[in-house]
């Protein structure tokens, strides 16, 4: 039994940029427009989604669940369009703050689908080992900028093992900032640890975007070179002071801080070391000579963690490129990676009550078209987060309009529907078809095995004498 609260705003709230929304929305869908609309809003209501028949039986639901299956295998999506829509709904009240992150669909025993490969997964094991069959895809989202879980997902892009995230990445951002507009500062990237700085960093050179990108604590950087050590003619040297994260001794003073008290974290210690570069072998000059791939480290210390006040924090270092050092602003850039986890609530949210990776869907395009509606289904709810009231258990504490949680605005989504209506079609009456005839068999489906990497052994380089 709910509480009393619970009860629709809709009366006296605008409902136009929601609506507008879901018209655009709409027009995105080619073909079994009606019933894919539909699936996006048994996604939105609160029920367990434990498959795409379940969604069938929500409150409303005016279709069977032939109709859904049908939609995901034979519905077509215009996906650049739709990718216009949801960047023209990305609030411009936030700060253009981003984030970039991949998850694992795992298929482990789904033999018959093609497109699988092998992925790190950090909670499920095979054979003893972190890595699952599956498909994976990359997401980009907007971050809002303050604590909560909402994010705004903007694009997705489905991996194979040949792919390199990192350019599957850079690809995704040069092809969402045309979308987005003039922004009133540059837009900021936030990628974790599992991509390469190295390869951002020059995929995205002349594109005018900041990136920010966790790296490892035992990584050894390098100052600019410059004139020989013995004073002896040549070559000038190409890499100088050397900068041990591991190693305080080889720290020199930072070229900027940043220090501040905050409410959540503490303590915050930031510094910043211009004009850095790595030595890395993806990238050579015409000579054969390593690319100097130059840019700032960071090092961030804060003094404790939320919800864990017995553990320690460790030191996070940073890599920031960005068009120029004078645009970097250490607090922005400290409080957008650490924003950046909110890509892990949407991931666990899409999964645990949307049911991202429930359905068992045999080829990856179904899977592509899934993905497209649990993306537009989180958009929506966060487009009607100011439309419902608090619908809430007992037990469970009052929130305001402004802190509400995405499943909380789940659980009020139902009393909106109506009010708000939809714009697919009703369903038809038809009479069933004369289903498989008799005597006919199906052959058996063809299996494909997961792909693997493969690891190409590059032959090493000569030394000069």
């Amino acid at each position: 039994m709910a509480v009393a609260c619970s009860v629709v705003r809709a009366a006296w709230v605008d409902q136009g940029e929601l609506r507008r929304f879901r018209g655009e929305v709409y027009d995105c869908f080619d073909r079994r427009a009606d019933a894919l609309f539909d699936l996006i809003d048994g996604i939105c209501e609160p029920v367990a989604v434990a498959g795409v028949a379940h969604l069938s039986l929500v409150p409303g639901a005016r279709r069977g669940h032939g109709a859904g299956y049908a939609a995901l295998s034979a519905g077509r999506i215009d996906e650049d369009l739709l990718r216009d829509v949801l960047a023209s709904a990305w609030p411009r009240s936030w700060r253009p703050d981003f984030a970039i992150d991949g998850s694992v669909w795992a298929r482990c025993d789904a033999e018959c689908s093609p497109g699988r490969g092998f992925y790190y997964h950090p909670s499920r094991h095979s054979a003893g080992q972190p890595i699952v069959a599956g498909w994976c895809y990359s997401w980009l989202v907007g971050l809002s900028g303050r604590a909560g879980s909402w994010t705004a997902p903007l694009d997705h892009r489905r991996l194979t093992v040949a792919d390199n995230p990192n350019l599957v990445a850079a690809g995704q951002v040069k092809a969402v900032l045309p979308r987005l507009g003039i922004l009133p500062m540059p837009a900021l990237f936030a990628f974790d640890a599992g991509y390469d700085p190295v390869q951002l960093s020059v995929a995205l050179a002349g594109t005018g975007t900041q990136i920010v990108v966790r790296v490892r604590n035992d990584r050894t950087y390098y100052g600019p070179g410059g004139p020989r050590a013995d004073g002896r003619p040549g070559r000038p040297r190409r890499h100088g002071h050397r900068l041990s994260c591991a190693d305080p001794g080889t720290w020199p003073s930072p070229d900027a801080r940043g220090d501040t008290d905050d409410d959540v974290y503490g303590r915050v210690e930031v510094s910043a070391w211009h004009r850095l570069h790595p030595k890395q072998d993806t990238y050579r000059d015409p000579d054969g000579a390593m690319t100097v791939v130059e840019g700032t480290l960071i090092r961030l210390r804060v003094s404790r963690l939320p919800g864990r006040r017995d553990r320690e924090p460790k030191t996070v270092w940073l890599w920031w490129h960005g068009p120029a050092d004078s645009d970097l602003d250490l607090d922005r850039v400290w409080r957008a990676y650490l924003r950046r986890f909110d890509i892990e609530h949407t991931f666990r949210f899409a999964k645990q009550a949307l049911g991202w990776t429930t359905p068992k869907l045999r080829t990856p395009e179904q899977a592509d078209r899934w993905t497209w509606l649990i993306l537009t289904a989180l958009n929506q709810l966060r487009l009607a987060r100011t439309l419902v009231a608090d619908h809430r258990l007992p037990w469970q504490p009052p929130q305001p309009t402004h802190t509400l949680t995405p499943g909380r605005v789940r659980q009020g989504f139902g009393h909106l529907l109506p009010h708000l209506g939809t714009p697919a079609s009703p369903p038809k009456s038809t009479r069933p078809g004369p289903g498989r005839p008799k005597g006919s068999r199906s052959t058996p489906a063809q299996h494909h095995p997961a792909a693997k990497k493969t690891q190409v052994k590059t032959p090493k380089r000569r030394k000069r004498r």
